[in-house]
């Protein structure tokens, strides 16, 4: 399902998703409908607009954390035009899993913004490199990511995407010993309790937000 104002980037990603074989249950302009379609029929994922009628302030953040808290099987990608940090942490915060947070623009890259769809579908996240580069700034000296060497923030912000260690290798031109390794320095510089799964290592990032 679409929640999205602007009719002519609704119906293009309508078009979109059809074409590469999804099927788009609905598609509306505002967060109140966006609620009675889920709950009508819930959809495997959700694409949510931030701002949207009638205020154009938080609309779509309030329909999305609802979702997430009432249809916890839905996966929610929100959309924004610009990073809104405080809206970023509420929303990443509550579930690590089946959840993104895309740029507008990343829509244009029409690989990459599947690929994020693919992930939350799967289980995962995505997270717009650009909106992670600007959630783990900080400017304290008490923030335990400053005892992170560059080579582990680097593989910080690209885990904190959704990918794969894998996919971390590949792009950070790294062997997977080496990811193995820093993730493993990263978990213990956080103080992140151990635990398996995939929260444990976006909460490398997410538990940050929050500060």
């Amino acid at each position: 399902m679409l929640a999205e104002d602007s009719t002519l980037l609704r119906e293009g990603l309508v078009r979109l998703l059809i074409e590469e074989g999804h099927e788009v249950l609905a598609a509306v302009g505002d967060a109140v409908a966006l609620l009675r379609e889920v709950e009508a029929q819930p959809p495997d994922l959700v694409v949510v607009d931030i701002r949207m009628p009638p205020t154009h302030t938080d609309e779509g953040l309030r329909a999305a954390l609802e979702i997430r808290k009432r249809w916890t099987g839905v996966g929610v990608l929100v959309l924004s035009q610009h990073i809104e940090r405080n809206y970023a942490a509420q929303l990443l915060t509550s579930n690590a899993e089946r959840v993104g947070y895309l740029l507008k623009d990343r829509v244009a890259q029409v690989e990459e913004f599947l690929d994020a769809l693919e992930r939350i579908h799967a289980g995962g996240a995505a997270i717009d490199p650009e909106v992670v580069r600007q959630l783990v700034i900080r400017t304290t000296h008490s923030d335990p990511l400053t005892r992170l060497t560059p080579r582990e923030r680097s593989v910080l912000e690209t885990l904190a995407q959704g990918h794969t260690n894998a996919a971390i290798s590949e792009k950070l031109h790294i062997s997977m010993s080496t990811v193995e390794k820093n993730l493993n320095m990263i978990f213990d510089k956080l103080e992140l309790a151990h635990t398996t799964g995939y929260n444990r290592r976006i909460l490398a990032v997410l538990r940050y937000l929050e500060s």
